[in-house]
């Protein structure tokens, strides 16, 4: 079916930052589509954390958005991170608090984020939807984009890619291939009945040599279920010869601090597996029509593997972007550039320090010695703590001052 409708603005994936678009975009004078692949309630296979940040970026999308999502049940309070290192060692640290006792952090199970999310934009009468439509074909016919699916064609004068870490608008219009030194692959598994999860919920961080640069987590979900995982550089998985479900496995059954929390409990899935391309290495946003957003732009955090925030900010950003595209009737490349520094100039100083962060985590004489002072040191820990929270802290990490410091604690 050929769509006569000339939309302004084409989203394809509605998933955080497509629909971030959509709703900062909704209200505008513009017809919209919103093209998704799946039909939601869909699952996206992810950590399932939801950071400060997200918090943050949903108060900014919409505050009415925020306090919906406050009242949501299926998420699970997180108020702190407990970090591990080798032979035992083990640093918690708290969360800042925030206003009326509400937890920082949440666990929520991208099936419900998504939805939800998914649901706000839906409610929308000047978005159109179309769910269950996977792009085979990309055209541009006289400034006008022809996308082509198995069933419609939808026209349209600007794209926004916000089709995930796989994005078919990246690898068709950039011609963008997987940078292995820049890529992480990953894999998810649910459990239940996981040993040790403390009862005010903490994300659990494993940094083993065994599975360097990445990390094994655990994050509880509930009181008894926990999304498990496991994360490597791309480029040292292929280097070393790594089976990333061997390891996993092998993690979960021999590892002293972890074979004795995992005697008894049961797994809900088969792992499954994700690829995530890392913000430490600057791509091309944009082009002559089209914009990339979130994981399809690859603004992922290189340290925690984490982009729901920026997905979201990408979409706010994609929205002010494409006001101002209209107001001029540009949408050439050179215009949509624009577009790419606003994007960096938000996120590529947090991406440095998280590269930054990465390089001291993974020499693990310092790690070692940061997690084992920091379980004594009220210092340390109230220092690294005000680093998760705020950005301006990070940068004490180029200070010899912190090292002096530290090795004083």
């Amino acid at each position: 079916m050929k769509d006569s409708t000339i939309y302004d603005v084409l989203i394809i994936g509605a998933g955080p930052a497509g629909c971030a678009a959509a709703q900062q975009l909704s209200g505008k004078g513009l017809k919209i589509a919103l093209v998704e692949k799946y039909r939601f309630p869909r699952d996206k296979i992810c950590g399932d954390a939801l950071s400060p940040d997200v918090v943050k970026q949903l108060k900014l999308l919409d505050p009415q958005i925020a306090d919906q999502f406050s009242q949501e049940a299926r998420r699970s309070n997180c108020y702190g991170l407990r970090l591990f290192a080798q032979k035992g060692a083990a640093m918690d640290l708290k969360f800042p608090e925030i206003a009326e006792s509400k937890a920082p952090c949440f666990v929520m199970r991208r099936l419900d984020f998504d939805h939800f999310l998914f649901k706000t934009v839906a409610s929308l009468d000047d978005i159109s939807i179309f769910q269950e439509q996977s792009i085979y074909r990309i055209d541009r016919v006289d400034a006008i984009w022809e996308l082509h699916s198995s069933d419609s064609t939808f026209r349209a004068k600007v794209l926004l890619g916000a089709d995930g870490a796989q994005s078919k608008l990246r690898s068709s219009l950039l011609q963008a291939k997987i940078d292995k030194k820049h890529h992480v692959a990953g894999l998810r598994q649910y459990f239940q009945n996981v040993k040790g999860m403390g009862a005010r919920g903490q994300l659990e961080l494993h940094f083993y040599p065994e599975i360097a640069p990445g990390y094994f987590w655990i994050f509880p979900l509930s009181e008894h279920e926990a999304n498990v995982g496991i994360g490597m550089i791309s480029a040292s998985i292929s280097k070393a010869g790594v089976n990333l479900k061997e390891r996993l496995a092998q993690l979960i059954k021999e590892h002293p601090q972890l074979k004795a929390r995992f005697a008894e409990a049961q797994a809900l899935e088969d792992p499954r597996g994700f690829g995530l391309p890392l913000g430490s290495l600057k791509r091309p946003c944009s082009g002559d029509g089209f914009l990339l957003l979130g994981d399809a732009a690859g603004l992922i955090d290189p340290l925690s593997g984490e982009g729901i925030g920026n997905a979201i900010r990408s979409g706010r950003v994609a929205a002010e972007h494409l006001q101002k595209a209209f107001k001029e009737q540009r949408f050439d490349a050179e215009f949509n550039k624009a577009y790419d520094r606003e994007i960096y100039r938000r996120m590529w100083n947090e991406f440095r320090l998280s590269v930054f962060l990465r390089r001291i985590i993974f020499y693990f004489p310092l790690y070692n010695r940061l997690v084992r002072y920091g379980g004594k040191s009220r210092f340390v820990r109230n220092l690294l703590s005000s680093i998760i929270d705020n950005s301006n802290f990070k940068k004490s990490l180029f200070s010899p001052k912190f090292y002096w410091q530290l090795f004083r604690a």
